[in-house]
C-alpha cells in the first residue's frame, strides 16, 4: 500500500475519534470565545463547500447519468423523505411543546432532507454518495415546493406564508453548484495534466480532516445560540434522537424491502435520518418577531444530528451486510 493510502486508511480507522475530538474543540471554542464563534458562523458554508468539493472529486461525471436513471433508488429515496418522514413527524408532533415558535422550528428542520454533508457521512459509512449526489437537485426542489403546504397542514397557512425559501436557492448554488463545477473542472483537467491527476488521486486524504473541521466549526458557531432558549428547547433532544434512530432503521428496512443494494440502502438510511439544518437555519432566523426560539430549535437538532451521524458512521457498516 502506498504512503498516501496508508495515511488515508489510518485516518478512516480513527475517524470517529477525530470527529468527537473536533466537536469537543468546537464546543470549548464556542463557549470560551463568543467573538470567535460569531466569526466562525460565516465559515460554515465555505467549510462544507470545501468538503463537498473533495467528495464530488470522487464521483466521475460519467456516473451521474446512470445514477439518475436508477428509478427504483430514486423512488424509494423520495418516498422515505416525503412520505415516511412526514408520517413520523406527525407521530412525534403531539410530543412537542405547545409554543408555536418551537413547533415551527422543529417542522422546518425535520421536514427538509439534507443536501450537503449527508453525502459525505453516507460515503464514510459505505453508502452510495454517487446516487445521493445525483438526487440532490430533486430533493432540494421538492422540499422547497412541499415545505409551505406541509407547514400549512401542521400549523395553518398563516405560518407557511411567513417562511422565505430563498436560502434554499443560495445553499444550492454555494454548496452544490459551485463545488460540483470545480470538481468536474478538476476531473477534466486531470485527463490532460499529470499534476492535476496527482492532486485528484491524492486529495481524498483530506476527507476526514475536512469533516473534522466542519464539525468543529458548526458546533463552535452554534452552541452559544442555545444560551437564551436552552431550557425551552431541551425537551426536543429526545424527540430529535427518536426521529434519527427511527428514520435510520426505517430507511434501511424500506430500502431492503424494495431490493435496493447494500450501498443504496445505507445511502437511503442516511438521507432519511439527516436533515437540512444548516440550510433551514437562515429561514428560522428570518421569521418575524416572536419566533426567535425557532432558530434555537433548529440548532438543537443540528447538535443532536451531528452526534448521531458520527454514531451511525460507526454502527451502520457493522450492522448491515
Amino acid at each position: 500500500m502506498s504512503e498516501h493510502g496508508a495515511i488515508t486508511r489510518m485516518m478512516e480507522r480513527r475517524q470517529v475519534l477525530m470527529y468527537v475530538g473536533g466537536m469537543g474543540v468546537g464546543a470549548l471554542v464556542g463557549l470560551a470565545a463568543p467573538a470567535a464563534a460569531a466569526v466562525l458562523d460565516h465559515a460554515i458554508n465555505p467549510a462544507i463547500a470545501a468538503l463537498l468539493y473533495v467528495t464530488f472529486l470522487q464521483v466521475p461525471v460519467a456516473n451521474m447519468g446512470a445514477a439518475l436513471r436508477d428509478t427504483r433508488f430514486m423512488a424509494v429515496l423520495l418516498g422515505v423523505n416525503f412520505v415516511v418522514v412526514p408520517a413520523i413527524v406527525a407521530a412525534l408532533y403531539p410530543l412537542l411543546p405547545g409554543d408555536p415558535a418551537i413547533r415551527v422550528g422543529v417542522l422546518l428542520v425535520l421536514l427538509c432532507p439534507c443536501v450537503d454533508y449527508v453525502i459525505v457521512f453516507s460515503g464514510l459509512a459505505g453508502g452510495d454518495n454517487r446516487r445521493l449526489l445525483a438526487a440532490t437537485p430533486v430533493l432540494l426542489i421538492l422540499q422547497m415546493a412541499l415545505l409551505p403546504p406541509f407547514l400549512a397542514v401542521f400549523m395553518g397557512s398563516e405560518v407557511a406564508d411567513v417562511v422565505d425559501v430563498s436560502p434554499f436557492v443560495t445553499a444550492f448554488v454555494v454548496l452544490i453548484v459551485i463545488p460540483l463545477a470545480l470538481a468536474w473542472g478538476t476531473q477534466a483537467l486531470a485527463v490532460r495534466s499529470a499534476p492535476a491527476q496527482r492532486f485528484r488521486d491524492g486529495v481524498d486524504v483530506a476527507m476526514v480532516p475536512l469533516m473534522t473541521v466542519v464539525l468543529a466549526v458548526v458546533v463552535a458557531s452554534q452552541i452559544r445560540t442555545l444560551d437564551d432558549h436552552g431550557r425551552d428547547v431541551a425537551g426536543l433532544i429526545p424527540v430529535y434522537a427518536v426521529f434519527l434512530v427511527a428514520m435510520a432503521i426505517l430507511g434501511l428496512l424500506i430500502a431492503r424491502l424494495a431490493r435496493i443494494d447494500l450501498a443504496g440502502r445505507r445511502a437511503i438510511a442516511f438521507s432519511g435520518a439527516t436533515r437540512n439544518s444548516l440550510v433551514v437555519l437562515p429561514l428560522a432566523l428570518s421569521l418575524p418577531p416572536g419566533f426567535e426560539v425557532a432558530a434555537s430549535a433548529v440548532v438543537t437538532q443540528t447538535l443532536v444530528e451531528v452526534l448521531g451521524m458520527v454514531a451511525l458512521v460507526a454502527i451502520i457498516p457493522r450492522t448491515t451486510r
